[in-house]
């Protein structure tokens, strides 16, 4: 397993100077959740939680320094470990999808994906078997996958701990570059193709898994188009929207009351 990184704790309660915030983090967590799941802008934040420009402040400090992968990294290992399974995957599935962007992206970091005819940006995910999210990265929507799934296997296979073993990809996930990069980490690659004579939507063996996770994905407003000026703002997008659905799953496994608590409804008919 990896290493822990400690969230953050303000300066202020490590003696280390500054005043103590105006707002709590749970405050601060659930305006971000909020701006992520229901597509707002930042200036558009309801007057219930803190303000808009704090949590902005918020949301930049964590994406500088992964803070919100961190928290996703750590829901994830308790649910697969809830379900029995090791913290770390042996086994993931690559995939990628093209998004349109609003005026706010400039026209260097934007690009034009032919086969979907988008005009925008690319996300290019990694999941385990499950569809739980280990890495996401943001590219002009012109790059090819195979040009940028090696550095999406590089920044996740860096981390200390890391088992991958085996990744399931389609027909477009090919060349020397890409292969370079997986025997360099001793990672097997296996091409999941559509049978001959199929035509449309066909469900693929593995890669139906991670095409579910990027329609969980397209479930928060903020991610059904690119609004963010930066890629690496969508990136943290991404994460905080796949924390939004790992922590409700993690929640509704929770014992409920009464149906899963019998001893307390025992108790209150006494």
């Amino acid at each position: 397993m990896s290493a822990l990184v400690p969230l953050p704790v303000p300066a202020w309660l490590l003696k280390q100077g500054g005043r103590p915030e105006a707002y709590c983090h749970r405050e601060m967590l659930d305006a971000v959740r909020y701006l992520v799941d229901n597509g707002v802008k930042w200036m558009a934040m309801p007057v219930d939680f803190p303000y808009w420009r704090a949590v902005y402040d918020f949301f930049r400090r964590w994406r500088t320094y992964d803070y919100v992968r961190e928290l996703y990294d750590r829901l994830r290992r308790a649910a697969r470990k809830r379900r029995g399974r090791k913290a770390e995957p042996s086994a993931g599935i690559i995939d990628s999808q093209s998004v349109d962007v609003s005026e706010t992206v400039g026209e260097d970091s934007r690009g034009y994906d032919g086969g979907k005819s988008r005009d925008g940006r690319k996300r290019h995910i990694l999941t385990d078997s499950e569809g739980l999210l280990l890495e996401v990265t943001v590219t002009t929507a012109d790059v090819h996958d195979s040009k940028a799934a090696p550095a999406l296997l590089e920044t996740f296979m860096d981390q200390p701990g890391r088992l991958l073993k085996l990744v399931w990809v389609d027909s477009a996930y090919q060349g020397p570059a890409l292969a370079k990069a997986f025997a360099r980490h001793g990672v097997r690659v296996e091409v999941v193709r559509r049978s001959d004579g199929h035509r449309g939507s066909v469900v693929l063996a593995r890669r139906w898994v991670v095409e579910r996770t990027l329609s969980w994905l397209s479930r928060s407003r903020r991610l059904d188009r690119d609004h963010e000026r930066r890629p690496d703002h969508h990136a943290a997008m991404v994460w905080w929207s796949a924390v939004i659905r790992l922590s409700r799953r993690l929640a509704a496994d929770a014992p409920r009351w009464p149906e899963k608590r019998p001893d307390r409804l025992a108790r209150a008919r006494v």
